[in-house]
Parts: C-alpha cells; structure tokens; sequence
C-alpha cells in the first residue's frame, strides 16, 4: 500500500489546479521522464510506456510498476509490481508540459513537476527552491 501511494505520487506530478484543459497529448512523455519534486527536495520519477505500461522510482528510492490509461484528460494509474494495489489512481494532467508546474500528492504535499527529456534517474532536475 505504502509503495502504491508513494507511485501515486510520482504520477501525481501532473495534477494542476485552476486552469483550464484541453486534451493532453500524453505522447510527449514517452521516452522522457515525469520528475516531481517534494519539499524536503527529493524526487520521484515515472515513466510512461506506449501500450499502457509505467516504471517509477519512488522518493525514498522505491521501484513500482504498472499499468495506466487516460480518462479524458485525467491520467490513471494502476499499481501491478511489487504488489497489485487495491485501487487506482487518477489525476488531471496539463495541455502542455513544457514548462513546470505545481501539483499535490496524494499525500497532500505540495510538489513541484517537470517534464525532463529522456530517462533520468537520480536527481538531475532543477535545484530545490
């Protein structure tokens, strides 16, 4: 349970308050790496596979790996290694992620978000603010 919200969180990387949404093209994320910043300045990655498929690498270090869809413009997770978690996890995504934004966890905490281009591990974003 723990590791499906700690991914969830990852993912949460693209929630966004406030705006309006167009259709996301969640294309731009295949092959690059959704990094989310938390405010003790670790970082969790995710990346998305055509056909559905995810890997992320949790902020205490953590792998997960599942399954996801889009829902409209919410982007839906659901956890399959190292455990199937009991539910999924859905979070709106911006139109455009070129720029970063802010977001929630599902823990509540306030993250910073970023699309980086190709599969980064290890904390290679921008700096903690």
């Amino acid at each position: 349970m723990k590791s499906l919200v700690i991914s969830c969180a990852a993912f949460a990387a693209f929630a966004m308050c406030g705006e309006a949404w167009a259709t996301p093209d969640i294309s731009q994320a295949f092959g690059n790496t959704i990094q989310s910043t938390y405010p003790d300045g670790r970082q969790a990655e995710v990346y998305l596979q055509q056909g559905g498929a995810y890997q992320s690498t949790g902020r205490r270090g953590q792998h997960t790996s599942g399954v996801w869809r889009m829902r409209g413009n919410r982007l839906c997770l659901n956890q399959r290694q190292p455990f199937a978690g009991p539910f999924g996890y859905c979070t709106s995504i911006p139109e455009r992620t070129d720029a970063e934004w802010s977001a929630r966890a599902p823990t509540g905490e306030n993250i910073r978000v970023h699309l980086v281009r190709g599969h980064v591990t290890g904390r290679k974003g921008p700096p903690p603010r």
